[in-house]
């Protein structure tokens, strides 16, 4: 029997990722010569949202992206279905910009790795930052991330459900016991 327990809802998620964009804000000091990246699925909606708080907060137009890192998995020979294959959709040129990174659950660090491994091959930023709305331990690399939306420890044995408007109809991050 599957447990479902609400660990964000809409308003938590709308903060969350408000304050991230503050963060971002004040980390960079301000948001020029940054691009936001989210890595397919859900990251890309998410760098949406981030970037129109930004928009409202600071007034600039911030560059957005998706990734796709399948093809840079460390696990695609061990995986039994076709894997579906996403354009990378870079804004502009990565060259000496800052990327920012943008994922739903932060797990292992291989996903991540996987990104990192996608834009080196594409170009030479000037620094690589990370964003992920959840990061629920159990690192196998490290990597960690530079704005959390809420760190959650789990076993390996839970899984960290989010659901986004943009692909699921709703606002919701759960875990699965």
């Amino acid at each position: 029997m599957e447990k479902d327990q609400t660990l964000l809802d809409e308003d938590a998620i709308r903060r969350t990722l408000t304050r991230i964009s503050h963060e971002m804000i004040e980390k960079n000091k301000g948001m020029s010569n940054c691009i936001l990246l989210g890595i397919q699925t859900r990251g890309h909606p998410l760098a949406e949202r981030l970037s129109a708080n930004i928009k409202r907060i600071e007034g600039i137009d911030l560059p957005v992206g998706s990734i796709d890192i399948t093809l840079y998995r460390d696990d695609l020979e061990k995986k039994q279905e076709e894997p579906e294959i996403h354009e990378l959709d870079l804004p502009e040129t990565i060259e000496g910009k800052k990327i920012i990174l943008v994922d739903d659950v932060l797990y292992t660090g291989r996903t991540v790795r996987a990104a990192m491994d996608v834009l080196m091959d594409r170009g030479r930023p000037s620094q690589i930052q990370l964003a992920v709305l959840v990061d629920r331990g159990h690192r196998e690399l490290p990597i960690r991330a530079d704005y959390v939306g809420k760190n959650v420890p789990t076993s390996r044995s839970e899984l960290i459900r989010v659901n986004l408007t943009d692909n699921d109809g709703v606002d919701k991050v759960s875990i699965i016991q």
